[in-house]
């Protein structure tokens, strides 16, 4: 068995690959990524057991059943990886290592830098309409809907809120339980993503899913928000302005847990973000994050919070390295 300090160190590992290499495009067109076959798994559940013909009940009740068969497959699939690992490789140091080298796989460092990088760069190059092109790729709102202050608010929006589900929280599940716990943890959230939304065919079969990327994600989310206070002066921004944010804003949110990290970017940066939004045909009507800050976002803030997006990455480092000194 691997102790918590392995675990750490694995962590580690896992972070420092995603930042020097991430995903590799070469590869993942040859192969189909992992995250791609457990996005398969759900919509094969979706299709097979969300049926419109059924009752609520019995459409909450498959939902449940697909939970827990998407924390068993890749969860017992984690747990038999790290075994054959042990078992196969010839020092403790090269099970690390591979253990590494599969869970950067499930970490979005550098992924998520060059999609919300690929925002900023496109108002210079295609003006507000590549802009909205871009964000189209990491937003679920209607991008035609968005003018410029709105696309910059976009993408520093899932900015913060990526860093926590993308980077946080998988290295806190793989920290806490190894290549089980971060498997288990991409499944639930990928699930989240696919069907945990509140409209008529997902309200029920999705809801499972949902409740439980809420619960796994309360720790990271505000382990998140944290970060990205520590790192606001990096961008010209302040510890204890975002740190004030984030505790009198987060829970106007209406997810239990992207109010932290979004409420904390958005007092790093002096801007106002969330606020009414459009998805499709539904205006979600939300409270804004840090109302006194500026409406009006740039491409410039978006830079501003890649570099705070950079220095938070480097501060998580630093604080999987004090726990094994610890």
């Amino acid at each position: 068995m691997l102790s918590w300090r392995d675990h750490v160190f694995v962590v580690l590992v896992a972070l420092m690959l995603d930042a020097l290499v991430g995903d590799p495009d070469w590869i993942w067109r040859r192969l189909a990524h992992p995250v791609v076959l457990i996005g398969g798994l759900i919509a094969s559940f979706d299709r097979l057991l969300n049926r419109e013909s059924w009752p609520r009940k019995r459409r909450r009740i498959a939902g449940i059943v697909s939970v827990i068969i998407l924390i068993l497959v890749p969860g017992l699939g984690g747990f038999w990886l790290e075994k054959l690992l042990r078992q196969t490789q010839g020092s403790h140091f090269a099970t690390i290592a591979g253990l590494g080298l599969i869970a950067s796989v499930f970490i979005a460092q550098q992924s998520l830098y060059r999609h919300v990088a690929r925002v900023r760069s496109a108002f210079a190059s295609g003006g507000l309409v590549g802009a909205r092109e871009a964000v189209a790729m990491i937003v679920g709102r209607d991008p035609e809907s968005l003018d410029g202050g709105g696309v910059a608010r976009a993408a520093i929006e899932s900015c913060a809120e990526n860093f926590s589900d993308g980077v946080v929280a998988p290295a806190f599940w793989l920290a806490l339980l190894g290549l089980p716990g971060l498997f288990a943890y991409k499944a639930i959230n990928t699930a989240d993503s696919m069907i945990g939304h509140r409209t008529p065919r997902h309200r029920d079969f999705g809801w499972a899913a949902a409740r439980l990327d809420d619960l796994l994600n309360l720790v990271p989310a505000r382990l998140a928000g944290v970060l990205i206070a520590l790192a606001a002066p990096v961008a010209r921004g302040s510890f204890l302005t975002s740190l004030k944010v984030m505790w009198r804003d987060a829970r106007k949110h209406r997810s239990p847990n992207a109010g932290w990290p979004e409420s904390a970017m958005a007092g790093a940066l002096g801007v106002a973000l969330a606020g009414p939004r459009r998805y499709g045909e539904t205006i979600v009507d939300d409270p804004l994050l840090n109302a006194e800050g500026r409406t009006e976002a740039t491409p410039d803030d978006i830079g501003r919070a890649l570099k705070i997006l950079i220095a938070a990455c480097a501060l998580e480092l630093v604080v999987y390295a004090a726990l094994i000194l610890a």
